[in-house]
C-alpha cells in the first residue's frame, strides 16, 4: 500500500521537522514488512490569493492532484471526529487488506481546507478540538501512522487500553 502525507506549507528546519522525520523513518522501516511503502511527503505551496476561500480552492486543486489514484483519503481537521489509535490501526489494516492501493493523509493550510477536499475524504478526524500548529500536526500524523503499524504488527510500542 502506497503511503503519502500531503501538507500545505513547508516545515522549516528545527525540532518539529526532526521529530517528523524520526517518525517517518520509523514508519518506513516497520511498514516494509507490513505491506506499506515508504511515506512520500508532498509539501504544497501556500496560496497567495487575496481571499481565504480562493486560497483554499487553489490549495485544494494541488492537494487532490497529489493524492494517488484510488487511495483512501484521511483529512486532519479540528472539526473531524475523534478516532482512537486502535480505531485508526483497524481502518488502516482494513484499507490495506481490502486492496486499497494507497493512503493519503492531508494537512490543510492556515485557512483550512476547501469543502471539495472534505467531500472526497474517506475519514475526517481531529487530534482534539484545539487548533494546533501545522508542524505539530505533521509530527502527530506521522507518529499515529507509525503507532498504527506497531499495533498491526503486534509490536509493544502501543500500550493503550485495548
Amino acid at each position: 500500500m502506497r503511503l503519502a502525507l500531503v501538507a500545505v506549507g513547508r516545515l522549516k528546519r528545527g525540532p518539529e521537522r526532526d521529530l517528523a522525520e524520526e517518525y517517518r523513518g520509523r514508519a518506513d522501516a516497520l511498514g516494509r514488512g507490513l505491506g506499506f511503502s515508504a511515506v512520500q511527503l508532498t509539501e504544497i505551496p501556500e496560496s497567495r490569493a487575496r481571499r481565504a476561500p480562493d486560497r483554499c480552492a487553489e490549495e485544494a486543486g494541488a492537494i487532490l492532484a497529489a493524492v494517488p489514484p484510488g487511495a483512501a483519503l484521511v483529512v486532519l481537521d479540528e472539526g473531524g471526529k475523534a478516532v482512537t489509535s486502535l480505531g485508526f490501526a483497524d481502518q488502516l489494516g482494513a484499507w490495506r487488506d481490502g486492496g486499497r492501493p494507497g493512503l493519503a493523509i492531508v494537512i490543510g493550510g492556515a485557512d483550512g481546507l476547501d469543502p471539495s477536499v472534505r467531500a472526497r475524504a474517506d475519514l475526517v478526524f481531529a487530534f482534539g478540538a484545539a487548533t494546533l500548529p501545522h508542524g505539530l500536526v505533521r509530527v502527530l500524523a506521522l507518529e499515529q501512522l507509525y503507532r498504527a503499524m506497531t499495533i498491526l504488527s503486534g509490536h509493544p510500542y502501543h500500550r493503550g487500553a485495548p
